[in-house]
Order: C-alpha cells, then sequence, then structure tokens
C-alpha cells in the first residue's frame, strides 16, 4: 500500500522507514544545534571579560606606577607590606613613621628586593609622630618639598586598645582619637590642597570592620574608627566633583602587632597577641588587596571573613539580635577574664 504523507510532516517531521510520521524529531535536532550556537556566545562572552580584565589590569598598572605613595605607619606590619608592593609595582614611595631607624631597616629590605621588569624607584623617610597635630603639619610640607605633587596617601598608622569603658580614663581616649582620627584627618587635610591644584589625586584610609560594628572592650579603638569612616565617607562625596578619588579599606583581623602594641584602660601596654589576630589574615594578602582596591579605584573595601561580614549587615538588618550577640559575647570574655 502507498502511503501518502502530509505536507506538514515532510516539512516538519521525519519520516520512518514505513513512511510513518516520526514527531518530536526535529524538534530535538533543533535544540541541539540551539546548544551548539550557544557555545561561540559563551565563548565569546569569556572573551570579551578576559579582555576587559586585561584593560583594566592595564590601567591600574599604569596609574599606580611612577605615582608618589606616601604611607604612614610604614615600619611594620600592613604598613611595610604595602610598601613592599608598591614599591614593586614601580611607586614613589615616601615612608613615614615615628622610628628612624625602623624606617632606615624597611628602605634598605626595599632596595634588597628582586628587581622585575617594573622600574623602581629610591624610597624617601619622613619621620614625624601622627598624634601631633603641629608635627604632622611640618611632615606635609616636608613631604612636598621632598617629591613635589602627592598622588597617593594611605593613612594607615593606628593603635589598638583592650579594656572597659569604666576603667579607661578620658586621656586614653583621647591619645587613640589623636593617632586613628585626628591624625589622618590632619595630613588629610594638609596634602588634599595640593592635590586639588594638581588636578588629581587619592586619599586611602586604612579603617576595621570596627569602624561599622562595635564590639565589647574596644571602646576606644572602635570608637575612633566609625568617626574615621565618617569623615572620609565625607570627604568622598565632597570630593565627587573632583579628581580626587577615596577608598576606605575595613579589614578584619591581620597577623600583625596591633594587639600586641595595643593599650589597655591605664594606658599601659596590652603585650598580648590574641587569638584572633594571631589566626587572621597574613598582612601580605591585605596589601595586595590594598593595592589592587587602589588601582582599581574602589570607594570601599570590606577585607573580612564570613562572620564578621555578616555581623556589619545584621547591624542593620537585625539590631536587637546584633545586641544580643554583643552583651553575650561582653559576659563571655568578662567571665574568661575574671576566671
Amino acid at each position: 500500500m502507498q502511503h501518502t504523507v502530509s505536507l506538514e510532516c515532510a516539512v516538519t517531521e521525519n519520516l520512518n522507514p514505513f513512511g510513518r510520521c516520526e514527531r518530536g524529531l526535529l524538534p530535538l535536532k533543533m535544540s541541539f544545534l540551539t546548544s551548539w550556537a550557544i557555545i561561540p556566545l559563551l565563548l565569546g562572552s569569556v572573551g570579551v571579560y578576559s579582555l576587559y580584565r586585561l584593560l583594566q589590569r592595564l590601567r591600574s598598572r599604569a596609574y599606580i606606577q611612577d605615582a608618589v605613595v606616601v604611607i604612614t605607619g610604614a615600619t611594620s606590619g600592613l604598613g611595610k607590606e604595602c610598601a613592599k608592593v608598591f614599591y614593586a609595582a614601580g611607586s614613589q614611595l615616601v615612608l613615614c613613621g615615628r622610628n628612624e631607624e625602623s624606617l632606615e631597616d624597611v628602605v634598605r629590605e626595599l632596595n634588597r628586593m628582586r628587581k622585575g621588569s617594573v622600574k623602581t624607584h629610591k624610597p624617601h623617610k619622613v619621620i614625624f609622630d601622627l598624634s601631633d597635630v603641629e608635627a604632622v603639619s611640618s611632615a606635609a610640607k616636608e613631604i612636598v618639598k621632598l617629591v613635589g605633587n602627592v598622588d597617593i596617601l594611605i593613612n594607615n598608622a593606628g593603635i589598638s586598645y583592650r579594656g572597659t569603658i569604666l576603667n579607661t580614663k578620658v586621656s586614653v581616649d583621647r591619645m587613640i582619637m589623636d593617632i586613628n582620627y585626628f591624625g589622618p584627618v590632619a595630613l588629610t587635610k594638609a596634602l588634599l590642597p595640593s592635590m586639588i591644584k594638581n588636578g588629581r589625586g587619592h586619599i586611602v584610609v586604612i579603617s576595621s570592620v570596627q569602624g561599622k560594628i562595635s564590639i565589647p572592650f574596644r571602646s576606644a579603638y572602635a570608637a575612633s574608627k566609625h568617626a574615621t569612616q565618617a569623615f572620609f565617607d565625607c570627604l568622598r562625596a565632597e570630593m565627587a566633583d573632583t579628581d580626587i578619588n577615596v577608598t576606605v579599606i575595613s579589614p578584619g583581623y591581620i597577623q600583625t602587632n596591633l594587639s600586641m602594641n595595643a593599650v589597655t584602660d591605664d594606658g599601659s601596654k596590652y603585650g598580648v597577641t590574641d587569638k584572633n589576630t594571631a589566626e587572621g589574615r597574613s598582612p601580605e594578602d591585605v596589601a595586595q588587596i590594598v593595592l589592587r582596591a587602589v588601582g582599581e579605584r574602589k570607594k570601599e573595601v570590606l577585607v573580612a571573613g564570613v562572620v564578621p561580614t555578616l555581623a556589619v549587615y545584621l547591624r542593620t538588618i537585625a539590631p536587637k539580635l546584633f545586641f544580643a550577640i554583643m552583651a553575650a559575647r561582653a559576659k563571655k570574655e568578662r567571665k574568661l577574664k575574671n576566671a
């Protein structure tokens, strides 16, 4: 018997060996072809993104190379590691600190670093105490005299604190505010006019997760970092119509001597490396994050683990729960201390 096949079947469907219509084969073929067509689109998207990232890296490198970078607290910890990564990237460094011998050690270490393909520059040193506002003003004049225009200022120097609010002397609160807040503010205000006159500049401040949330027995430190966060947020807004960039870096715990050098409620040295500090991120890793953030001109970077990051959001979304958690933490720490 001769089978007749409709035009629709002939066009849209396949026939089996017996001349019968087999529905669904063409959609399968079309789906197969569509899947193959997506692959070039995906590869093209990956290629475009890779090109974008390459251009971003080149732009970032050009932004940092040969730039005049001032780093406070450059004798140790994160400041020292920032000096290393910016030096390797070809920046012209001005290293700032209170101890001339320690700064000289850093300069010698930089000079011993293996030179890559990027041209490096001899670092400068400026010695001053960040807590002395008059000394900061004089240091700013010395910096400008040494290098002319400052392209990037990294406010890194700071001091930590451990103690109860009840027993902490106001003089200790004031000292911490002088170093962590008024010092960076004074240096920023001293160098900002020359940046504006030059038509460009970048202000970076190393704040803390504790500039966003407060934890018990860190009142003076958290207060200074909250003030820092607020000031530089305002500065960013006021500089929006200029080519002055502002970046706030908010790290969690870093493996430095910050807790060892912290002061207590009576102003004496804490002298202990906390467990959280010992288990924190390496300063080398954080310095690389700072370098990328500056090169990409990011406005803010939170450098913290899952728990601190959740705490930052919890403070806003569920404040009652956050307060309860902090109260429980205070109770636990007080119990451990009394034990």
